[in-house]
């Protein structure tokens, strides 16, 4: 296979990882934002901690995947990222820590301040990665303010609080709420009485939000937000070095795309469709429907972002040559075909896997189902 097909083809796994982490840990993440909110006593609790209990560790994986697919397929990005948002990614590993130990030990002991204190942890470890990973593909949008020297070594130019601008903060708002309309389908889908109804409530409010601030933040990014454009390349299948490029930056830019490629505005209508039947049969009886509502809406909201910014992967708001793309941020030929064999070999065992794991926990998580399964369920 060519090396330009192969980066292609990395381009478009690397992106159904992320949308599988958004689509499975998303929920989980978006029922914890939502648990001391939906859930009054601690039976309520531990309902809404069920629901997600049997699976978010395997969830997870998409996300560990992922970051080791990035490293591997895309080193030049990896590690530009890292130098840019390393506190930003320590922040959402310290929060993420909230979440095994708050599954694990917020039933060790009856004292309600311990298990409030633990459902806040996970409230925290379900709400700043949803707002940190969004605010950092905002600031990708914006672009990064780093450069590569001669020798391809990266120099990040900025600080931690300037990745707080407005901009990527309303990105982060829209991740948040998109999560939290996901994560709310799903409690309201697997509970029923009065958690169910909280859940309806719920998943209205962070529907609309999520729709609203997507609407935003697209007629931000189509007039005020620069975005980029290659203006002069090497050939595709050309030895990975991102400064033998010539790019361009201005409002607007980002939509491109849209026009040579019609097909890629069903990502922007997707994610206003998802978000709008979400919105809709949020007080119906077809609760599996609004989950997958959600899930179109997640799906639309990510591919907006990637096809906006393709082939971009992390651009430069300092220097345009340095730049990263998927044509100029790949790992060799040998590595990239190495790569897509292990995929091809393992990636349908775990999708095989994961669809008989969520089989076998289909059903209600319910108040006699934990009173009949007190010690083995949190």
């Amino acid at each position: 296979m060519d090396y330009a097909t192969l980066k292609l083809i990395w381009w478009v796994l690397i992106g159904v990882l992320l949308i599988g982490f958004a689509l499975t840990d998303g929920f989980d993440m978006g029922a914890a934002i939502l648990l001391p909110f939906i859930a009054k006593t601690d039976s309520e609790r531990r309902i809404v901690v069920n629901t997600v209990g049997a699976t978010w560790e395997g969830n997870q994986v998409w996300f560990v995947t992922a970051g080791g697919a990035m490293f591997a397929a895309w080193p030049l990005a990896y590690a530009a990222s890292f130098s840019g948002f390393y506190f930003a990614m320590l922040l959402v590993l310290f929060a993420l820590f909230f979440r095994p130990v708050g599954f694990d030990y917020r039933g060790k002991r009856d004292d309600p301040r311990w298990r409030t204190a633990w459902d806040w942890g996970l409230f925290i470890g379900g709400l700043v990665p949803a707002l940190v990973i969004g605010v950092a593909f905002g600031n990708l949008l914006q672009g990064v303010p780093f450069s590569f020297d001669t020798d391809l070594r990266s120099t990040y130019h900025g600080s931690f609080w300037g990745l707080l601008n407005p901009f990527a903060l309303l990105a982060g708002l829209v991740s948040v709420a998109m999560l939290t309309a996901h994560g709310a389908a799903f409690v309201k889908w697997k509970t029923d009485g009065v958690i169910h109804e909280r859940a309806s409530k719920a998943l209205r409010l962070a529907a609309l939000a999520a729709v609203v601030l997507f609407l935003i933040a697209g007629a931000l990014v189509a007039t005020v937000i620069g975005g980029y454009q290659i203006v002069d390349a090497p050939p595709l299948d050309a030895v990975a070095n991102p400064l033998l490029k010539t790019v361009i930056g201005a409002p607007g830019l980002w939509l491109t795309n849209y026009s040579l490629y019609p097909w890629m505005v069903i990502a922007p209508l997707a994610g206003l469709v998802g978000g709008v039947l979400a919105l809709l049969l949020a007080r119906s009886r077809f609760e599996a429907s609004a989950f997958l509502a959600t899930s179109l809406m997640v799906v639309g909201v990510i591919l907006t972002a990637g096809f906006s910014m393709f082939p971009f992967i992390m651009p430069s708001s300092l220097d345009g040559r340095s730049s990263l793309t998927m044509w100029d941020a790949t790992s060799s030929h040998l590595t990239l075909e190495i790569m897509l064999v292990a995929v091809i070999i393992f990636m349908p065992l775990i999708l095989l896997y994961t669809g008989w794991v969520y089989r076998v926990m289909r059903g209600k998580v319910t108040a006699a189902a934990l009173k009949e399964n007190n010690h083995s369920m949190y």
